[in-house]
């Protein structure tokens, strides 16, 4: 079983979210355990106190590191230790690479959310292990930041989704934006699903889609284009096909 503890001052919404459509029916198959884990209930104080003013001057607070480690020794000696990750401005962006380290090096996540101006930095230097951000922006707290990324690893778990083409095939697995998606019906607006798609011809179809994600790619996501590997020889013919339908400037 994957776990997935998040430390946060809005467990009930957390653990709401998180316990709906395919991560609650993983968990009721005990592939998963997800657990928000209110701060406040870690205080030592009448007031549940999480917050102060920080040291050296400045507007709003600071959350406080007593309260924040409670609650992660509780997490450590209930569920064993975990990789603790602080969702944080600051940290390394957060990629699909990272989703798939995450899920391979390790069963047990503490994802820890931060509100106000931040957390302790001792509480930092003393528990955590990395910070991931999702972009270079920021928000009122790290609960969405932490949800994104217990999704993205969990979705990867074996069993999660019914089978790894639900992953493998997707943006971002192997370097590539995924191709475009059709459904029915056929015609729609005057629009209709392109035709090798009707064909049944399933060697036809997964050439039509390696060729359209490298269209995608390149168009959308040069930084992407530049690192794929494309030597080989069926993806040199689609690159001229590419090069004859839409220009060298594509």
């Amino acid at each position: 079983m994957y776990e997935i503890d998040i430390m946060t001052l809005f467990d009930l919404t957390v653990g709401d979210m998180m316990n709906e459509s395919v991560l609650g029916r993983a968990q009721e198959r005990d592939l998963l355990r997800i657990e928000a884990h209110q701060i406040r209930d870690y205080t030592l104080n009448k007031q549940k106190q999480v917050d102060d003013y920080p040291y050296g001057g400045g507007r709003g607070a600071v959350m406080q590191a007593d309260p924040l480690y409670q609650c992660w020794r509780h997490i450590v000696d209930a569920y064993g230790p975990g990789r603790t990750i602080y969702l944080s401005p600051a940290g390394k962006t957060f990629c699909e690479a990272d989703a798939r380290r995450l899920r391979d090096g390790y069963s047990h996540l503490i994802l820890v959310c931060g509100h106000y101006e931040g957390i302790d930095e001792r509480f930092i230097e003393e528990c955590v292990d990395e910070e991931i951000s999702i972009g270079d922006f920021v928000l009122t707290g790290g609960e969405l930041p932490a949800m994104v990324v217990a999704d993205a690893v969990a979705r990867l778990v074996p069993g999660v989704l019914s089978d790894p083409e639900c992953f493998e095939n997707e943006s971002h697995w192997n370097g590539l934006l995924e191709y475009p998606q059709y459904s029915r019906p056929e015609e729609w607006h005057g629009r209709r699903v392109p035709a090798v798609l009707r064909s049944g011809d399933h060697k036809k179809v997964a050439r039509w889609r390696r060729k359209q994600a490298l269209l995608r790619t390149r168009l959308r996501r040069p930084d992407l284009y530049a690192q794929l590997d494309l030597s080989s020889r069926e993806d040199q013919a689609l690159l001229r096909e590419l090069e004859e339908e839409t220009g060298p400037s594509l």
